[in-house]
């Protein structure tokens, strides 16, 4: 038996289970197959909205802090699996092991949080103008969610949005990303387990409050077409949230967008550079660069320009690509040769525009098992071009040089995307500056 087959035996996944599917899985780490799972229909999105609702009508009823009960339940099968379901994120995704644990370590968090706000669905109690007579707030739960997930965060994305969902009396239907199936499966594994776990205790709890829709874009689409479902919280690509909010919009119903990101860094002559450089490097190529909060543009005062980036190439050529499974390794594969085009796409694109590639930007090919490894990149830029206004999932790191901290800001905030931003200084006046409403 093979590593991965006893992670997936121990999540209660059969290699029989994975064997006869018509969507297969490979690994980004060595490209090899790790299974292949069944896609479902279109039809069968309806199918699942149905038996949700039926689980919606018993659910809402429960009380919230018994619900809470159940997540708390599921937050222990998620302790107890916390080695096996890493690994296989790490080995499905191609993050680093700790990155992997850290993830399923999310999801034991948001549990434990949904615990305690069990007990805190409370509202207003306001006063009246009319004698005798005064106004309550009280939360009702809203229906079945959809949850559309993407490759890179597999797992905890859909609990961040289920622990909550349960609390609230509201089942989950849960489209993950076709690339990362097999996780998903697992994760509905440890949510039966805490549900015959609930049911021993003596509580009573509907079928299908937890469905898994495995499949491609028609899936998502009619997710987000579905009348009866009353919200759909998506994360993955800006071009995929628009879709699917003008879907969800089109029927009045709520969509939650968690999307792009082209998040940049402004470094001023009092920062700390040692300091610095270690944020720079965690920040820009973890998770290979495919995270919707990569550093992908770095905004540096011309005074320690050429300080801070002969610094960060040094730190660069020392960063140890490899297995993630593999506890030295800092930087995992792309997710597919797909990825791996796309970051060489913009390279080349990068250089027409009058970008310099100090270090890195080819595939790594010597010591890795295989798959799409690269050597992060840094790129030097004479001002932001188009190809700096589009997020490339990839580790590709823009750096550029600006003269005052008004002209910082601007570079800073003159891209359509934001998600996240930082600034390095230890001028008190610039940070607060930085962080007012017209800072970042």
């Amino acid at each position: 038996m093979t590593t991965h087959e006893k992670i997936l035996k121990n999540l209660g996944i059969a290699a029989a289970d994975i064997a006869r599917g018509d969507l297969e899985v490979r690994s980004p780490i060595d490209g090899k197959k790790i299974g292949s799972v069944r896609q479902h229909k279109v039809a069968d999105v309806a199918k699942a909205v149905t038996k949700a609702q039926a689980a919606f009508r018993e659910w809402r009823a429960v009380p919230a802090p018994v619900r809470g009960e159940f997540v708390r339940l599921f937050g222990e099968e998620l302790r107890a699996a916390k080695d096996d379901l890493g690994k296989l994120v790490t080995l499905e995704c191609g993050k680093i092991l700790s990155e992997g644990l850290g993830e399923v370590q999310e999801m034991i968090d948001i549990c434990d949080y949904a615990v305690g706000l069990s007990r805190q669905l409370y509202g207003l109690t306001i006063a009246s103008e009319r004698p005798g007579h005064h106004m309550r707030e009280i939360w009702h739960p809203l229906g079945p969610l959809a949850v559309i997930s993407a490759f890179n965060f597999p797992v905890a994305v859909w609990c961040w949005n289920a622990a909550l969902a349960l609390v609230c009396g509201d089942p989950v239907i849960w489209k993950p990303s076709e690339k990362t199936p097999i996780t998903a499966l697992a994760c509905q594994n440890l949510f039966e387990r805490a549900v015959k776990k609930f049911k021993k205790a003596g509580h009573k709890i509907p079928d299908s409050l937890s469905q898994v829709l495995i499949g491609g874009r028609d899936i998502g689409v009619a997710l987000a077409g579905h009348k009866e479902i009353p919200l759909v919280s998506a994360t993955g690509s800006t071009a995929m949230g628009r879709d699917v909010g003008a879907r969800v919009g089109a029927r009045l119903g709520r969509s939650l967008l968690e999307l792009g990101g082209n998040n940049a860094m402004i470094v001023s002559p009092s920062a700390d550079l040692e300091m610095a450089v270690r944020a720079i490097l965690f920040g820009a190529v973890g998770t290979c660069g495919q995270r919707c909060t990569s550093l992908r543009r770095l905004i540096v005062h011309e005074g320690i320009y050429g300080a801070l980036v002969k610094a960060l190439v040094k730190a660069y050529g020392q960063i140890r690509v490899g297995d993630p499974l593999d506890g030295k390794t800092l930087v995992g594969p792309l997710i597919d040769k797909a990825a791996f085009d796309a970051m060489q796409k913009t390279l080349k694109q990068a250089q027409k525009e009058g970008g310099k590639i100090l270090v890195g930007g080819g595939r790594v090919t010597k010591n890795v098992p295989g798959g799409f490894y690269v050597a992060p990149a840094i790129v030097e830029m004479k001002k932001q071009s188009a190809v700096v206004m589009h997020e490339t999932f990839a580790p590709i790191l823009y750096v550029f040089k600006y003269t005052d901290m008004e002209r910082a800001i601007a570079m800073h905030n003159d891209v359509p995307q934001g998600l996240s931003s930082c600034i390095f200084t230890e001028n008190v006046r610039e940070a607060e500056r930085f962080l007012s409403a017209t800072g970042s």
